[in-house]
């Protein structure tokens, strides 16, 4: 209960004092034929899935990051997977914007990626995954076992449950946890 508090609370927060900029944002719902309106942050914060995370983009300093060329894929855990934090661990993460910064790169990968280029790499791949890197020079790994599951370097594993939500520098996916240890 606290934890959903704490997160409401800094969503509120982030709403209160985004500008009037920010908060022009892209449609709340993926659409394959929609029209990206915003760069991948602003599309974070159109999202109602995905609102917390820009969020903890804002907390991290990244916006003007984000809102680069690119182009970008940002597998961005979905507010649901982000209560599954503890309380301990996000109240770490929101002390710490540096440590906030490192984990949110570490879930944005150069390059634009679509649902249909992933699967179309995946039956390319003999073994049957593809390799990403991340903006912080790591590497997410993404598979099919019945669902596609992205796995960082350290092991920790998400399942992508969200699809081509488009900006205009890349493109949002929605994660159903946080790669982060547990």
């Amino acid at each position: 209960m606290k934890k959903t508090a704490l997160i409401a609370t800094a969503f509120f927060t982030f709403l209160l004092f985004a500008n009037s900029s920010f908060a022009q944002t892209a449609p709340a719902a993926p659409a394959a034929a929609a029209a990206p309106t915003g760069d991948v942050g602003v599309t974070l914060a159109g999202s109602d899935n995905t609102s917390v995370a820009a969020f903890l983009v804002k907390v991290a300093s990244l916006n003007q990051a984000l809102a680069a060329a690119g182009p970008y894929t940002v597998f961005a855990p979905t507010n649901e997977a982000l209560t599954k934090l503890s309380s301990a661990k996000l109240d770490s993460l929101l002390a710490d914007p540096t440590k906030l910064a490192t984990l949110l790169k570490a879930h944005t990968v150069v390059g634009k990626f679509e649902k249909a280029d992933i699967v179309k790499a995946l039956n390319a791949s003999k073994d049957r995954t593809v390799v990403f890197k991340t903006i912080d020079g790591g590497n997410l790994t993404l598979s099919y076992s019945g669902k596609l599951i992205l796995t960082d370097d350290k092991g920790n594993k998400a399942n992508v449950l969200l699809y081509n939500v488009p900006a205009t520098n890349g493109v949002v996916h929605g994660l159903g946890d946080v790669l982060i240890s547990k």
